[in-house]
């Protein structure tokens, strides 16, 4: 029986226990009373019939509060035994929920690690041949097409590794680099890498950098060419037989010798509405999700450009109208390179000895025809003798039977890996310097690396002068 029936049962009865009450008993009373008349007068009589009566209805007035606080206390019970089996039963969903988010990430993790190996490798490939194609004198137009390959080469890579680790971009976690760069020439690459895709949607894309910016500059060159390339793409897609402009020009001087840039990419293409523009620099947004799936792309183009910006401590700003156009700016402050202050720091490889690496023997542990074949003749050059190991275990019998100066190991190979082999080589070898060179995240592996026994890391794709330099210090024994 619920509460309510029970309530209305002992309402019921309260009444009827109060009108036998009243009606019943208070009747025999005034029976006794007759008797007894002659010993009481009637003012008397009558306020004693007025307490009894007052003192019956307050008897059942407490009598009906308790009941109603008893089925109130009852009631509350049942809905707190209720509500309790619920915040059980959403505790043990969300415990499943965790579980399942956890897995997922760990999932994630994997994919990530096996994808940043799987999207390198063939990128070694392209920047290491455009290396050795640069060393063979080529002509001037060839050298001209060389830079532009070896430069988006660089630009997928640093694309690519910002798309996998999106997760640490919207945390910041990204490391800003600092080189110097011609912002001229950077942005003269950019411009011709996307000349011919802008061609073929009819647009003219044009290039124009003030002459009082400084021919030479500190600062992070492959996140600034992320952020045009993404800028200038997007006014691609957009825009159709129309006009993108690209402008470059000097704000001011900064104190401590940086200046302040102003960077523009304007086109006469879709425009953007106002209530689009809020959501323009989120990622996987519905509206921005239909526009891609219409134009190409992922979608992820400006909120990486916003993240970027974000982490070289800028941001940017868009002013745009429907059917006329989009217009993306934002200052940079940069550092000027002083020839004088920096001489110091000339090209790393006019500074690397490659007398020490004439003649040293080198054994090459990779499983990629083609990694084995450009790393092979990028030693070569240098004077260098090479064995090729295909896989770990090829690495272990080749260190057991011969004695080399180096070994570059490969990690994620068929059969065991260059973790398992570098630990099965220093059971024997603890004097040869064996150095990663791997396509694999280093962040999260480097512990991993030196703990089985590594000597140094190099990731692929490598920039040459690097390469050459910690093969220098390996050779020199210098890590000992």
């Amino acid at each position: 029986m619920g509460y309510k029936k029970w309530l209305l049962f002992l309402s019921f009865f309260t009444i009827g226990m109060f009108g036998a009450y009243n009606y019943g008993f208070v009747t025999s009373q005034e029976v006794q009373e007759v008797v007894n008349v002659s010993l009481i007068d009637d003012d008397d009589q009558q306020r004693y019939f007025k307490l009894n009566k007052i003192a019956s209805v307050l008897t059942v007035a407490i009598v009906i509060i308790l009941c109603i606080l008893s089925l109130v206390l009852y009631a509350n019970n049942r809905l707190r035994r209720k509500a309790n089996k619920l915040l059980q039963h959403k505790n043990i969903e969300l415990i499943e929920e965790k579980e399942k988010a956890e897995k997922a990430n760990r999932a994630k993790a994997e994919f990530l690690s096996t994808i940043t190996h799987e999207l390198r490798t063939p990128l070694y490939a392209v920047t290491g041949l455009t290396h050795l194609l640069i060393e063979e004198n080529p002509s001037e137009t060839q050298r001209e097409h060389l830079d532009s390959l070896k430069f988006s080469g660089e630009y997928l890579l640093s694309l690519v590794n910002n798309i996998l680790d999106f997760n640490k971009l919207e945390k910041g976690n990204v490391e800003v680099d600092s080189v110097v760069f011609s912002p001229l020439r950077r942005l003269t690459d950019v411009v011709e890498a996307l000349r011919s895709r802008s061609s073929e949607r009819g647009n003219k894309l044009n290039l124009s950098v003030g002459p009082n910016v400084p021919e030479k500059v500190k600062g992070d060159a492959l996140k600034i060419s992320q952020i045009v390339i993404n800028l200038v793409g997007n006014a691609i897609k957009f825009t159709e037989n129309g006009t993108i402009n690209v402008y470059v020009n000097k704000v001011k001087d900064l104190e401590g010798g940086q200046v302040l840039l102003y960077f523009e990419i304007e086109d006469s293409g879709l425009g953007i509405s106002k209530a689009k523009q809020e959501n323009l620099f989120k990622g996987f947004k519905s509206e921005s999700l239909q526009i891609n799936s219409k134009y190409g792309g992922s979608g992820l183009g400006l909120s990486i450009v916003k993240r970027l910006l974000n982490l070289l401590g800028t941001d940017i700003s868009v002013k745009s109208e429907l059917g006329k156009g989009s217009k993306f700016f934002f200052e940079l402050p940069l550092e000027i390179y002083n020839e004088e202050s920096a001489s110091v720091k000339v090209n790393t490889m006019s500074q690397i000895d490659f007398g020490i690496m004439k003649g040293a023997k080198v054994l090459i542990v990779e499983d990629n025809k083609i990694n084995q074949l450009i790393t092979k003749k990028i030693l070569q050059k240098q004077g260098v003798e090479c064995s090729i190991a295909d896989n770990g275990e090829a690495a272990i019998r080749e260190a057991k039977n011969f004695d080399f100066d180096l070994i570059l190991m490969d990690i994620h190979m068929p059969g065991i890996t260059g973790l398992e082999a570098t630990k099965e080589i220093r059971k024997f070898d603890m004097r040869t310097p064996i150095i990663a060179l791997t396509a694999v995240t280093l962040k999260d592996n480097l512990k991993e690396f030196y703990a089985c026994g590594m000597t140094d890391v190099i990731p692929k794709p490598y920039k040459t002068e690097e390469f050459f330099k910690k093969l220098e210090i390996a050779l020199k024994g210098q890590y000992i």
